[in-house]
């Protein structure tokens, strides 16, 4: 294993949480000591500084990151997310995790990430704009269609998509839809973009229950998260006859036995923002939601939220991480010893759905073509099909666990490529 100590400017939690997991992946597969660092750390990290004018005139400024972890691959992929606590080790993390994902799912990408420190609830809708347009102003020199495509993440969404690629198209002269995925439809959107992180965690749950022999009309399921990976897993899932049974985002979560009615909790979220008004459930906290006894979990909000602590407390039997990086890995580690009857789909896997369609549009303004919403989920869930079928051939041919496995087939694909192209003098 490589004794390089991790990059100081990434110190933080998360990304020191994905080191260890580059780390026990490479041990597995014997990655060669001179492709290690190259595969581990990030190729290019960009800290900019976002100054805007506040609707009272006066001048404000934000700190924004972008870093994109591999370009062997292909060009970088991933999202933006505008939130108080972005880091910028974060975002390292979260690049890496991506660099993994696409790999796994076969998608012709490396990994990115970028990020704003800001509380989009605190502007208005003309300051979120300046701020979204100013973001892509200054990326301006690393972004576009053949070097990274950002998406929409945590405090984005696709209205704000649309203001980037107006700013990346003015720059360029021409409309650019293919420079950022996850946009309007007006502006080169796909049909089955915005539901497709939450239709993959919801294919992938009903797959793995069958191997289970739960049928879905049983399954009882509990969302941590109800923003739109959240909302939409829940809404694909009572589709497919489970009963959602807990619900819950940043100000708390509610309980129902008899079941959610998630139609009702999503208009909540869309009339005031979040679920702090809902009234079809028993009051409790997310740290309660974790630890309900239910058929799925389903982590859907930010990372590291199952612990050490949470772990022995867990009462579910498949764990579906729609999150990135929920399980810390030190839980990681006990679940894998104590806890062999709880099924796992790991994050890279399971939240895959997003960056495949956002793939798909990439694909459909290159070629000026676009699907409908079912050819878009038909292809969708046959890669995620296929993902899961190479998941399970790795955890079988070396007795892996189920996370293990799908990062060592990532990390080994990345790898390849690197060894491929060789070094540049």
């Amino acid at each position: 294993m490589s004794k390089r100590p991790s990059t100081p400017i990434y110190s933080s939690e998360v990304y020191l949480m994905a080191c260890k997991q580059f780390d026990r992946a490479a041990d597995a597969i014997s990655l060669p000591e001179h492709l290690r660092d190259r595969v581990k750390h990030p190729r290019r990290a960009v800290v900019v500084s976002l100054p805007i004018r506040r609707d009272d005139g006066t001048v404000a400024l934000f700190e924004g990151y972008r870093v994109q972890h591999n370009l062997s691959t292909g060009p970088a992929k991933g999202g933006i997310r505008f939130h108080p606590d972005v880091t910028l080790g974060e975002v390292a993390a979260l690049a890496m995790w991506m660099s993994w994902k696409t790999a796994l799912v076969g998608l012709p990408y490396g990994g990115a990430k970028g990020g704003v420190i800001v509380d989009p609830a605190q502007l208005s809708e003309a300051e979120l704009e300046r701020l979204a347009r100013r973001y892509m102003r200054e990326l301006l020199p690393f972004i576009g269609p053949q070097v990274d495509v950002p998406a929409p993440d945590v405090g984005t969404n696709e209205r704000m998509m649309g203001w980037m690629v107006d700013t990346y198209s003015d720059h360029v002269g021409h409309l650019a839809p293919a420079c950022i995925t996850g946009k309007p439809l007006s502006l080169g959107g796909s049909q089955g973009r915005r539901e497709a992180t939450g239709a993959g965690v919801a294919y992938l749950i009903a797959r793995y229950l069958e191997d289970m022999r739960v049928p879905m009309a049983e399954a009882t399921v509990a969302i941590q998260g109800f923003g739109n990976v959240g909302g939409e897993a829940a809404l694909a899932l009572v589709r497919r006859g489970a009963r959602v049974v807990a619900i819950s985002d940043f100000t708390g979560g509610y309980f129902n036995a008899g079941g959610i009615d998630v139609a009702k909790a999503l208009a909540c979220v869309a009339s005031t923002r979040s679920l702090a008004a809902f009234d079809g459930g028993e009051p409790i906290t997310n740290e309660q939601l974790l630890t309900l006894d239910c058929t799925v979990l389903v982590p859907a909000a930010l990372e590291r939220v199952i612990t050490p602590e949470i772990a022995p407390r867990l009462r579910c039997r498949l764990l579906a991480e729609a999150a990135n990086g929920p399980t810390t890995f030190a839980a990681d580690r006990w679940l894998e010893e104590n806890r062999p009857d709880l099924e796992i789909i790991p994050d890279v896997l399971c939240n895959a759905g997003g960056v495949i369609v956002s793939y798909f549009e990439w694909i459909q303004n290159l070629e000026n073509y676009y699907w409908t919403r079912d050819e878009v989920l038909e292809k969708l869930f046959r890669q995620l099909e296929q993902a899961r079928e190479a998941v399970e051939r790795q955890r079988a041919k070396y007795k892996f666990s189920r996370r293990l496995a799908a990062q060592t087939l990532g990390i080994q694909r990345v790898a390849d490529a690197k060894a491929a192209r060789g070094l540049y003098p």
